[in-house]
């Protein structure tokens, strides 16, 4: 049965089969060998979309706004100050009117709840850009950039998360992995791992694939013989300052270091969603290293600048996947 998805949000992966995640991922290669030939692809010519961000971002939003100029959209960007949503107005209500103004509504923000009332409301495809709970489409990103770099093999691959295992980002890997057939670790504090719920249900749909889910805070038991070493920023936006200290406390042995590449398979690649904090060039990590002696928090500058460091094709490929999960829901 061919696939079909026009009409339908993008909200999490679990919602998804593994041949419409298939699908969208082939539907993003193609976008990118359109984009690197320089083949015009402006299939949804005279459609437009608005982007209601919570919380700011870089590459979500250009990600967006490029992907659907290649596609001969019009955008609208409403920062977190430009739209009544959840003040004013509720988010039922904005959900109502941008429905009837735009053809596709992308969301980033906190709550998954309010990703799904402006799907249930606007009568358009809505896409998460980012919540508390999921990130969707950094997914798709990230297993592209697998695919890639092994040959398009990923079956029976390992991937491993360090760090802070219980944010969106080891969430929505643990979900992907499953339903691709990719073995996933996540490797982090006993206390800061994904919820046994989710963990007991992408077990169960690993298993379905021919993979695994482990979760652990042995760092060797983990990393030794991967395909993939993935880590992500030790607070996330939106968590109150005054984690810092526990968080480095905690997660500082999980560091992605050049001895954890070593552990892993000698082709193995290091992916992050960025920004990462990898050296003290900004103002977050300057402060840090004055607050707590770090110089470098989730990864060493060694890694994140090797030749296993995949993280800007990563970043490149949100645009691409991005593209192809606008596509699918707009056009079929």
């Amino acid at each position: 049965m061919p696939i079909n998805l026009s009409g339908r949000p993008f909200l999490r992966l679990l919602d998804f089969s593994t041949e419409e995640i298939d699908y969208l991922l082939k539907l993003s290669k193609n976008f990118k060998d359109l984009k690197r030939t320089g083949t015009p692809h402006r299939y949804l010519e005279g459609k437009n979309i608005v982007l209601l961000f919570q919380k700011t971002s870089t590459r979500t939003r250009c990600a967006f706004e490029v992907g659907a100029m290649d596609l001969g959209m019009g955008v609208t960007y409403l920062d977190p100050g430009s739209s009544q949503m959840g003040k004013k107005e509720s988010i039922e209500d904005t959900a109502r009117v941008l429905g009837r103004f735009y053809d596709g509504i992308e969301f980033r923000g906190f709550a998954q709840t309010d990703v799904e009332d402006l799907a249930a409301n606007a009568g358009v495809p809505v896409w998460n850009g980012l919540t508390t709970e999921w990130h969707p489409t950094q997914m798709l990103a990230d297993i592209l950039t697998v695919q890639e770099n092994f040959n398009y093999d990923i079956k029976g691959k390992t991937l491993v998360f360090m760090g802070d295992a219980a944010n969106n980002v080891a969430r929505s890997l643990m979900v992907v992995c499953s339903k691709l057939g990719m073995n996933f670790v996540a490797c982090g504090p006993k206390e800061n791992m994904p919820d046994a719920e989710l963990v007991e249900t992408c077990t169960a749909i690993a298993a379905e694939n021919g993979c695994t889910v482990k979760c652990t805070d042995d760092v060797a038991e983990a990393c030794t013989g991967a395909h993939v070493i993935y880590t992500d920023v030790w607070v996330s936006m939106g968590e109150p300052d005054e984690v810092w200290a526990e968080r480095i406390k905690h997660l500082e042995k999980f560091r992605v270091t050049k001895e954890v590449m070593a552990m892993a398979d000698p082709e193995a690649i290091f992916l992050h969603c960025l920004p990462a904090f990898h050296d003290t060039n900004t103002t977050i990590g300057a402060d840090i290293a004055e607050r707590f002696g770090v110089t470098e928090m989730e990864v060493e500058d060694e890694v994140f600048e090797s030749k296993a460091s995949k993280v800007f094709d990563e970043a490149e490929n949100r645009m691409h996947t991005i593209k192809a999960v606008m596509y699918a829901t707009l056009c079929g």
